[in-house]
C-alpha cells in the first residue's frame, strides 16, 4: 500500500502557479502564462532577428493578448512562427479553459501546432487533474501523460524511468545494473539518479518531482500498478467531467469485449488486431505493459451499445522499450455520446 502524505506542491515547472482558476478547477490562462510561452527559446528573437521582430516580442511581453501582426518581419521562417505562435494562442483563447481547449486541439486536429506547445498544455492539464493528490506514487505515475519512459523488466519488476533522464546526461560514469538496463543497446552510459519510488523514499519526490528522476515499478501487485489506474480515473475525471472507476488487470477473459483504448499508439495497434481476431506475434503481445477495466459510475453520456459493459485499457512499449502515452486518445476514444 503506498504512503499517504501531507500534501506539497508538484510539478512547479509546469507553469500551473500562473493560471487562474474556475469554479470547477478547471485551469485559465493568463498573461503570465502567455509570457511564459513567449520567454521560450523557439519565440525569443535570436542575435540576429530584425528590429521588427524584436519590437514585436516586446509588445507582446508588455500585453501577451494584444493584436499582432507578423507581416513586416524580414524572415520567412520568423513570420511563420509568429503566425503559428498567435494562431495557437487564439485557439486557446477560444475556449473557456485550458481543459477545454486540450480537448479541441484534439478533437480538431492538431495539424501545424508545434508539439512543445501541445506537450506544454497536456503538462498544465495533468497538474491541474491531480490538484491536491498525496500519493506520490500517482503523481509518478501521472508523468507518463507526458513524459516519455524507458521500460526495463527484471526480477518480477517492471519499471519505468523518464527516457530524457536516461538518455539526456551523458557522463562518463556507470550508472550501475538499472541504469544500463534502461539505456538502450550499444549506447554510452548515462550518470542519473535512478531511486525507485518507493514508500522509504516517498517524502523526497516532493522535493524531486520537476527532476523527474524516480523510477517507477507498474508490476502486478506494485504500487504503481494501482496508481496508474487511480491517476488516469482523476485525470477522465477532471477532463471529461465523467467519473470513472478503473482496477488494473493481468488479462483480458472477456468472451463479449465490444470496447477498448489503446492509452499510447502501440497499444492501440495490438488491441486493435486482437479485437479484430488476428493472430499475432508473441513479442508483440509481450509489450503490453499494462491492463485496466473501465466502468463508468454515471452512464448517462455512455453510447446505448456500451452502458453496463467495461471499456479496457491497454498501454504498451514500443520496440526500443519506450512508452509514450496518448492521453488525448481518452478524449477521443472513450465510448461517450458527449464531451465537455
Amino acid at each position: 500500500m503506498s504512503l499517504s502524505l501531507l500534501p506539497g506542491d508538484f510539478w512547479v515547472a509546469s507553469g500551473h502557479h500562473l493560471c487562474d482558476r474556475d469554479a470547477d478547477g478547471r485551469l485559465v490562462a493568463t498573461p503570465d502564462l502567455w509570457r511564459a510561452f513567449l520567454a521560450r527559446p523557439e519565440l525569443v528573437p535570436p542575435e540576429e532577428a530584425c528590429d521588427a521582430e524584436r519590437a514585436l516580442h516586446a509588445a507582446l511581453m508588455a500585453d501577451p493578448l494584444a493584436e499582432a501582426d507578423p507581416s513586416p518581419l524580414e524572415d520567412a521562417d520568423a513570420r511563420e512562427n509568429w503566425q503559428v505562435f498567435l494562431a495557437f494562442r487564439a485557439r486557446v483563447q477560444r475556449h473557456a479553459s485550458i481543459e477545454a481547449a486540450w480537448c479541441a486541439f484534439y478533437r480538431e486536429g492538431v495539424a501545424g501546432v508545434p508539439p512543445i506547445f501541445l506537450q506544454m498544455l497536456t503538462h498544465l492539464v495533468a497538474r491541474a487533474a491531480l490538484d491536491g493528490v498525496t500519493d506520490t506514487h500517482i503523481l509518478r505515475a501521472g508523468e507518463l501523460f507526458f513524459r516519455s519512459q524507458r521500460v526495463a523488466i527484471t526480477h518480477g519488476a517492471t519499471l519505468l524511468a523518464d527516457e530524457e533522464i536516461v538518455d539526456a546526461k551523458a557522463a562518463d560514469g556507470d550508472l550501475g545494473a538499472l541504469g544500463r538496463l534502461l539505456t538502450e543497446a550499444g549506447a554510452t552510459p548515462r550518470e542519473v539518479e535512478l531511486d525507485v519510488l518507493s514508500e522509504a523514499n516517498a517524502t523526497q519526490y516532493w522535493a524531486r518531482s520537476d527532476a523527474h528522476d524516480f523510477a517507477l515499478d507498474i508490476a502486478e501487485t506494485r504500487d504503481g500498478q494501482k496508481a496508474l489506474a487511480r491517476a488516469l480515473e482523476r485525470f477522465i475525471g477532471h477532463v471529461l467531467g465523467i467519473g470513472v472507476t478503473i482496477e488494473p488487470a493481468a488479462v483480458i477473459e472477456d468472451a463479449h469485449w465490444s470496447w477498448h483504448v489503446g492509452l499510447d499508439a502501440e497499444a492501440s495497434r495490438i488491441a486493435n488486431g486482437l479485437w479484430e481476431g488476428k493472430k499475432l506475434p508473441q513479442a508483440d503481445l509481450a509489450r503490453i505493459m499494462w491492463l485496466g477495466v473501465l466502468r463508468f459510475t454515471d452512464e448517462s453520456r455512455v453510447l446505448e451499445k456500451q452502458r453496463g459493459k467495461p471499456c479496457y485499457l491497454a498501454l504498451a512499449m514500443d520496440r526500443a522499450q519506450v512508452i509514450r502515452m496518448k492521453p488525448q486518445n481518452l478524449v477521443t476514444g472513450l465510448p461517450l455520446e458527449s464531451v465537455q
